[in-house]
């Protein structure tokens, strides 16, 4: 390589593309390239380490005797933390054929003295390391934003008449084909634009004759687009010309839309309010459908951006409810809707279900509603119909409106909590933690706030039942060795390499922090909410709390982005990641991710006395 391939090759490395010039003119001076054969040790465990390692070709196993704790690839470095502690705790053997760049100890060390931002992350709490490697992830992927094509945003339909039509004509038409613009072709196939604009600001202020022709208030000389240019061009030509939108065309010259300001800065802001609007305006089923296609888009847009996953996943919440909502008021029979409660539970009461994995609801109803069984059973039966078409698959469960045990009215849910904390089972419990994450999304949500306190007050103060409550997070191993190496489930051959995040992780923050809110009657659904609201109560250590969320974020992270990228390859959706596509980094964080897990665990035994339940 050449000194400019060698600082192009270390600052692609994160975090060196924070080194200065100097340092990165130092480090090339410095650095020297080794071969590996295959089965060869490059480090041996209880060693003074000389060198940081840079992997160029090849693949390095990080072992505690013959047990395989981490493997190093292309682009990744190891061991930074050998360097420091200046002891190697593990020893580094290649698994094919390997070449590296070395860096010698003593200038690495120097370098982590002289830069500040080295320094930080190689030293920095986990908590701060996960929510920087958060930014840093999302920042490497906001280019994808500036290869999206103008057919990749909203764009409005293309309705063209002829010029000898009115203006009270043309008004109508907009109104009935939904559009905030209309094109005009005159028999010479000359081509004019009349927006929305024009009708206020010419006809309105003017006091035109509505039975004037459209043409008299028509602008000449479109601007066009191709579908399949960059939407970043769309962006600029609109700038250099003042427009506020351009006709889009396609690659046989015809015109198939109009893109607006508004649909492009919808765009590039994810989406979002455009989206919104439409649930809030849509007036069918089929209006509804098409705003809820658009929300993997969003997830996609906001995910490429940066957005945290908390972020996310409260505004994909926010539209989720809209979209419920609106289907609901659409739906449901009068009688029922002024005197029920629908809600959404599990992930998506907690508000924290990203994709659409399943559905997860019920509907109370008050006591004295008089809606008969057949016409409800009708509604339940095509309101779940209705959302399988909207992308949201069946619960497995079948915990779902449309089954009759999570639709009934409030005194026979009463009588059914009552049962589930008096009958212990594993499925009783498994429905009080379904249900305690309920969150209304439409109709009346005292329904839901009085069942809860309900659900309270049978509950009471008694150790036993909640202990029994947590007690399922014992069924579930966190996948860290003892000597911080991932444990595999061999016996899975599908999933032979690969990682439950949920069960070895998620779910037992989730279920652990669920299980000590439940135990001090809160209210809170989200798991981000519930632990801060333990920690205003002292229940939880402040420092403690802060990593518990910054551990969910990245775990919740990473699995959105393995779905994301199974989602794209129309892979099945699931919980399985494999740590050796993870980088060097992400592997690091996941193992402080899973030791911030084992110690709530730990925690959650003594709390709830599990060994002795």
């Amino acid at each position: 390589m050449s000194m400019l391939e060698q600082k192009t090759f270390l600052s692609s490395i994160h975090p060196f593309e924070s080194l200065t010039t100097n340092q990165l003119d130092f480090f090339v001076e410095n650095i020297d390239i080794v071969y590996f054969k295959e089965n060869e040790t490059v480090q041996k465990q209880g060693n003074n380490p000389e060198y940081l390692f840079f992997i160029l070709k090849g693949l390095v196993q990080e072992k505690q005797e013959s047990e395989v704790l981490s493997i190093y690839s292309k682009n990744e470095i190891f061991d930074s933390v050998s360097l420091i502690e200046n002891y190697s705790k593990n020893s580094f053997i290649t698994a094919e054929e390997t070449i590296c760049y070395t860096l010698p100890r003593e200038i690495f060390i120097n370098t982590l003295h002289e830069n500040q931002v080295l320094e930080k992350y190689f030293f920095q709490s986990i908590s701060e390391k996960l929510n920087n490697n958060i930014h840093h992830e999302k920042n490497k992927e906001m280019a994808n934003i500036m290869v999206a094509k103008v057919k990749d945003a909203t764009i409005h339909k293309a309705v063209i008449i002829d010029t000898q039509k009115s203006i009270f004509e043309a008004a109508q038409i907009i109104k009935k084909e939904k559009v905030p613009t209309v094109l005009l072709k005159d028999e010479n196939d000359e081509m004019y634009i009349v927006t929305d604009s024009d009708f206020r600001q010419k006809v309105i202020l003017d006091r035109m004759d509505f039975d004037d022709k459209i043409v008299k208030i028509a602008t000449k000389g479109l601007i066009y687009v191709s579908e399949d240019d960059f939407l970043f061009n769309a962006q600029l030509i609109m700038a250099k010309h003042g427009l506020k939108r351009v006709v889009v065309k396609n690659d046989k010259d015809e015109i198939t839309g109009i893109l607006d300001q508004i649909s492009l800065s919808s765009f590039f802001a994810t989406n979002t309010f455009s989206v919104s609007n439409k649930i809030v305006k849509a007036e069918t089923v089929e209006e509804l459908k098409i705003a809820s296609l658009s929300f993997i888009k969003i997830i996609k847009s906001l995910n490429a951006k940066g957005v945290k996953i908390e972020f996310i996943s409260r505004l994909i919440n926010q539209l989720n409810k809209k979209l419920l909502d609106k289907l609901y008021k659409i739906l449901a029979p009068a009688e029922l809707y002024e005197k029920s409660c629908l809600v959404v539970m599990g992930s998506e009461g907690r508000g924290e279900q990203i994709l659409k994995t399943d559905q997860d609801n019920a509907l109370i109803i008050r006591d004295d509603c008089n809606i008969s069984d057949e016409e409800l059973q009708e509604f339940t039966n095509k309101f779940t119909e209705t959302l399988v078409d909207f992308g949201f698959p069946r619960c497995e469960g079948n915990i779902m409106v449309s089954n009759p045990y999570w639709c009934r009215k409030e005194s026979d849910f009463k009588n059914l909590i009552f049962k589930w904390i008096n009958e212990p089972s594993g499925d009783n419990f498994m429905n009080i933690a379904i249900f305690y994450d309920a969150v209304c999304v439409s109709g009346n949500k005292d329904l839901i706030i009085s069942l809860k306190e309900y659900l309270f007050k049978v509950a009471g103060n008694t150790q036993t039942f909640y202990s029994h409550f947590a007690k399922v997070i014992s069924s579930f191993d966190v996948p860290l060795g003892f000597f911080d190496g991932f444990v595999f489930n061999n016996k899975d051959d599908k999933h032979k390499n690969e990682i439950d995040i949920k069960k070895g992780g998620i779910f037992i923050i989730v279920q652990g922090i669920r299980s000590l809110s439940l135990e001090n009657k809160l209210l809170n659904t989200s798991t981000a909410k519930r632990i801060q609201r333990l920690i205003d109560m002292e229940i939880l250590d402040a420092e403690f709390g802060k990593e518990l969320t910054m551990a969910f974020n990245f775990l919740t992270n990473l699995k959105l982005k393995s779905n994301l990228e199974k989602l794209d390859k129309k892979a099945t959706i699931d919980n399985y990641i494999n740590p050796n596509e993870l980088n060097t980094m992400e592997k690091d964080l996941l193992k402080d991710s899973f030791k911030i897990v084992s110690k709530l665990k730990k925690k959650l035994e003594f709390h709830f006395k599990l060994n002795y339940v």
